[in-house]
């Protein structure tokens, strides 16, 4: 049986990596337009096969980029220094930094408390149990970029921890609880991704490209004001959403909160090493949102905190080299900053909005703007990663509905919050819905339909209000 299975396992991978080559060589040996240089195109072939094996992953994601980066030196593409001048990229050791923060926070168990707490006061009905862990979510992600790391080492444990305590376990038994808070907190999840600066790591990438291509400035403190509004109404909204589709059979949750006070008082009191990551966080968080007054670089802002951290002895050397996932996204982002980066340089991505464009010919700005905005929210359903999307999409869309008359404060708004929002479609669109879904409370078919009827719940509330709150904030 063992056999069999890495043979099919084997198989899989070799067709994972057809699959990729064949999309580098497809785009390598396709008629190139006149306008555009041999290596230009080579760069856009090995941009293209890097975001498919992104996709397809027959290696981890990083691996995938390195190989990506050594393709541009060894077909001269680029040369080797700027194939590595993603790495010294500032954004890229912004997510770095943020990542090795959250650490702090799982390592000391000041996270597991806060939504103890939560659970504690809001636990006693399973809507009131669902608020409490999403609102852990939502303090969390103010500071942490990671949302694998928020949901797979805080709030998942503490969910499934309660859902077995209801006797709810994966397969007949998973309506009674389970199932039903794990569509929630995946569902809000995504949203509160979309609130902050910080709420999963691709936004500082969009950050950085919304600078570099439109010359708008997305802040800490702009980001999260521009957002507060839709994004509290969505999380308003969708909630009930799911209790009605996929209706939990236990109404009350007695024991949540019970336990969380039993939890509670085994932790004892708030340890000092828990005070000096409480005022670690909110001093970046302070200074994160005060950047224009103080005229520190968030970049700086971030390592800082780092520094605070390994100087109090909250965390060690050895806690920051041995943190995997963030030097694997520091990899993967370094190399896929660089390739988008290097790509605009070359003029292709000009080239297809212009041809873009044309299609457009003739329309309303905020026409094109909702029809274009609406590809880019859908198409995400061939991604398996918000950054992925992010790095293959973003600036050429962005290019296109600013060339059509779209304002270019709402168009980065509007692209930078359907990126996080759009992964609510699938059980892979970001790094927290495999942890989720692999629970295995929810199947497939309905995980993607309640995902859809989401989808349409926050599109109305992001442009109906979205578009009312950003037009008194001066967005547009």
């Amino acid at each position: 049986m063992t056999e069999t299975h890495h043979e099919n396992t084997e198989r899989y991978i070799w067709l994972r990596w057809l699959g990729v080559l064949a999309c580098g060589l497809g785009i390598a040996f396709f008629p190139k337009p006149e306008s555009v240089t041999q290596s230009s195109w080579t760069l856009l072939a090995i941009f293209i096969a890097t975001i498919v094996g992104s996709i397809l992953r027959p290696v981890p994601a990083g691996a995938i980029v390195l190989l990506g980066v050594a393709a541009l030196a060894i077909f001269k593409a680029l040369t080797i220094e700027k194939a590595l001048q993603g790495f010294a990229e500032p954004v890229v050791w912004l997510v770095l930094a943020a990542f090795f923060l959250s650490r702090g926070m799982v390592k000391t168990g000041l996270g597991r408390r806060i939504a103890l707490i939560f659970i504690k006061f809001l636990g006693k009905k399973t809507l009131g149990l669902g608020y409490a862990l999403v609102l852990t979510d939502w303090l969390l992600a103010s500071v942490v970029p990671s949302n694998g790391a928020r949901n797979g080492g805080v709030i998942l444990p503490i969910a499934r921890s309660i859902s077995e305590t209801y006797d709810s376990k994966p397969g007949p038994s998973a309506q009674k609880l389970g199932a039903f808070l794990m569509l929630l907190l995946y569902q809000c999840d995504v949203i509160i991704c979309a609130t902050f600066l910080t709420g999963q790591a691709s936004n500082a990438i969009i950050r950085s490209f919304a600078m570099e291509n439109a010359g708008i400035q997305l802040t800490y403190l702009g980001w999260f004001v521009a957002a507060i509004v839709p994004s509290t109404i969505s999380l308003i909204v969708i909630p009930q959403i799911v209790y009605r589709l996929c209706p939990p059979e236990i109404k009350h949750t007695p024991a949540a909160a019970q336990m969380a006070t039993e939890e509670l008082k085994k932790l004892g009191r708030i340890t000092w090493r828990e005070i000096v990551v409480s005022a670690v966080f909110i001093t970046v968080v302070v200074l994160w949102m005060t950047a224009d007054l103080t005229k520190l670089d968030i970049n700086l802002i971030a390592i800082i905190g780092v520094c605070l951290l390994l100087l109090t002895n909250i965390l060690t050397w050895k806690d920051l080299v041995t943190e995997t996932a963030a030097w694997e996204v520091f990899i993967w982002y370094g190399g896929l900053v660089m390739m988008a980066k290097e790509l605009g340089n070359t003029g292709i991505t000009k080239l297809f909005a212009e041809n873009t464009a044309a299609y457009t010919k003739g329309w309303q700005w905020w026409l094109a703007l909702g029809v274009l905005a609406l590809v880019y929210f859908y198409s995400h359903y061939a991604f398996a990663s918000i950054t992925a999307h992010v790095t293959a999409m973003y600036i050429p869309f962005l290019i296109v509905c600013i060339s059509v008359g779209a304002p270019a404060g709402l168009t980065v708004l509007v692209l930078a919050y359907i990126s996080n929002l759009n992964a609510s479609l699938t059980h892979f669109g970001t790094t927290s819905a495999p942890i989720y879904f692999g629970a295995g409370y929810v199947r497939q078919r309905p995980w993607w339909s309640i995902g859809l009827l989401a989808s349409f719940a926050n599109i109305i509330i992001w442009t109906g209000t979205g578009l009312i709150w950003w037009k008194i904030l001066g967005w547009w």
